[in-house]
């Protein structure tokens, strides 16, 4: 019976292998939450993903655990026998003082902190739990939709510049300034990190999408390769020259490589000959990045925001960007590169004359 789970695990793809995961964890949460939770969250399956929905499902295992410590009536029941009605016993300003509390708590020993937007998307969460059992007629209020959201202030978007872009990669082939047993690592990964990171710099994927590729969804014939969005629709992302030679001389080497079983079509390897995880790519960035001193502190999303800014900076086209980097609504791109936009508008005040320009 293993051996059969196992043999349909290695023929999933990456996707729908951690789609798998996120269920058992939302499994294990759900064993923790009061039982009508369970008809919430199949009420949303159909428009939310596995990974969304357990992103809810610890949120409001959160608010959960707030009332039961400091709601005298709910701290006299388990968790998981919570009725329904508790969340008709709350009013607005139950759930502004939980969005306080969410500032900072302690729970088993470790503090826990939320800004702006942490909060507003746990508020998020609790009017989607409310609005659920509301609109089914199952409770009677609604105090979370008369929360305000939180206002989000903008963060300037850190993004390399072209020289840092270059500096980047320098040291990413050359491994100058890592440390003695850095550089031993460095001498087996060098071809592979630098086809990752020029990858990721030169169609701005995201990580996830990244990790998720087969040697399959590499397309040298039309220099593209198929990518799972966000939303798990498929997308063809297009590379130029410098992705393209980086790509062939990883692939070379990883075509000698013998993988383990269950990774054969993985793109990037691990040392361990597994599919290369999200937090070692993030690792392998900071790696990198730290050992350039004049380098800003770099993320692999950082990396995303260098290749959109400078997209649009060649093309001008924010629907362009918006399409190659997946964002599904304009306003999202248009958000990210006001900056850029606002700058293109100071560059329009000159490019019209009135009339010619008089000699005194």
């Amino acid at each position: 019976m293993n051996n059969n789970i196992n043999n349909k695990n290695n023929n999933q793809n990456y996707h729908d292998q951690q789609n798998i995961h996120n269920v058992q964890k939302m499994r294990a949460v759900l064993e923790t939450l009061p039982p009508f939770c369970r008809q919430f969250f199949r009420g949303i399956t159909e428009y939310t993903s596995a990974r969304t929905r357990l992103a809810y499902a610890y949120d409001i295992r959160t608010f959960f655990e707030y009332l039961h410590d400091s709601n005298p009536q709910c701290a006299k029941m388990e968790i998981t026998a919570f009725p329904l009605s508790v969340l008709d016993m709350l009013a607005r300003e139950d759930i502004e003082e939980y969005l306080e509390y969410l500032s900072y708590y302690e729970k088993d020993g470790k503090i826990y902190t939320n800004d702006e937007r942490g909060k507003k998307r746990k508020l998020a969460s609790l009017r989607s739990f409310y609005s659920y059992f509301f609109e089914a007629e199952m409770i009677t209020k609604n105090p979370a939709v008369l929360v305000p959201l939180p206002k989000l202030h903008e963060k300037e978007i850190v993004r390399l510049d072209a020289d840092e872009v270059a500096v980047l990669l320098d040291q990413v082939e050359e491994g100058a300034n890592l440390t003695q047993a850095q550089k031993r690592f460095h001498q087996v990964t060098r071809t592979r990190d630098v086809a990752l990171l020029t990858l990721l710099l030169g169609t701005g994927i995201r990580v996830s999408e990244c990790v998720g590729l087969n040697l399959e969804d590499v397309d040298f014939k039309n220099n593209g390769i198929k990518i799972r969005r966000k939303g798990g629709y498929e997308a063809i992302v297009y590379f130029g020259e410098e992705v393209e030679e980086a790509l062939q001389s990883y692939i070379e080497e990883r075509n000698h490589t013998i993988p383990q079983s269950g990774h054969e079509k993985a793109l990037f390897l691990s040392m361990q000959n597994r599919r290369i995880s999200v937090r070692a790519v993030e690792n392998m960035v900071k790696k990198y990045s730290s050992t350039v001193t004049s380098l800003k502190k770099i993320t692999p999303h950082k990396l995303r925001s260098t290749y959109g800014t400078s997209l649009y900076r060649e093309t001008g086209d924010i629907y362009l960007v918006a399409d190659v980097l997946g964002h599904k609504d304009v306003n999202t791109t248009k958000k990210h590169y006001a900056a850029l936009e606002d700058e293109r508008r100071r560059m329009a005040a000159d490019k019209v004359r009135l009339r010619e320009k008089r000699n005194p």
